[in-house]
């Protein structure tokens, strides 16, 4: 473990400050509008960081961290909006593919393929994939703490899938509709997911995206979202990382 760096992401402060509470030997250092957050979780160096909403600030924030930090491995969490009808709030969702749902330079090359990696979506390699799986089935097994049917909420169910990400707050059914017609895979949308995924390809560094289901990405979506991810999503983001740095 000496030589592992562990970096973690969130774009708002509710889904990564508890984490940051997590850091022994905590230090900070603040490098453009960011502040980096340094320490250890279970003695693995560990950098914690709130990127801000959107693609361009997550790629400058990942950039941060693999040329300043020197990390090994990338952990973004946070929520995301459900577009498949089978998803639930409080589900979770481990990116198996990441997906620009904005790209599209036709007629010079198909829609929502990456110019500068010749594909459309980047795939989460196997051994992050399995290891979020097992954190977050720890997480699944232990929710009585959680008082969740106080928020409407039953049994949260695990996904792996299609993460879709884009400049966009989706809220209205229509938003979900015309994304299905062209990406039918996708299981949920948020706004930073591919960007993280696409410098870490081009890096090589192995990355994990989770998401937690926090609005239905429908006309009830701005009401559903602050509420949760205040109570309910930010308390995931902690356990999640427990349970993985349990399993390192």
């Amino acid at each position: 473990m000496k030589n592992k760096t562990v970096g973690i992401i969130g774009a708002m402060p509710e889904e990564v400050m508890g984490i940051v509470e997590l850091l022994s030997d905590r230090q900070e250092k603040k490098i453009g509008e960011r502040i980096y957050y340094y320490g250890h979780i279970n003695n693995i160096s560990t950098v914690v960081v709130i990127s801000g909403w959107g693609k361009v600030s997550a790629a400058m924030t990942i950039s941060t961290l693999i040329h300043h930090f020197n990390i090994s491995e990338v952990i973004f969490t946070g929520v995301a909006g459900a577009i498949q009808p089978q998803l639930n709030i409080g589900d979770i969702v481990i990116g198996k593919r990441l997906v620009y749902h904005d790209m599209d330079a036709r007629p010079l090359i198909p829609q929502f393929q990456i110019p500068s990696l010749g594909k459309i979506f980047i795939e989460t390699q196997t051994y992050q994939l399995q290891l979020a799986k097992k954190a977050i089935e720890v997480l699944l097994n232990n929710l009585i703490e959680y008082n969740l049917e106080k928020h409407g909420i039953t049994q949260p169910v695990l996904h792996i899938g299609d993460i879709a990400s884009g400049d966009q707050f989706f809220s209205s059914n229509q938003q979900k509709t015309n994304l299905l017609k062209n990406l039918p895979t996708v299981l949920c949308v948020e706004m930073e997911g591919a960007a993280v995924a696409h410098v870490c390809e081009e890096h090589n560094i192995p990355f994990t995206v989770i998401r937690t289901i926090s609005d239905k990405a429908d006309e009830t979506s701005n009401i559903d979202f602050l509420s949760f991810i205040k109570q309910i999503a930010s308390r995931y983001s902690v356990d999640i990382i427990k349970n993985i740095y349990s399993l390192y």
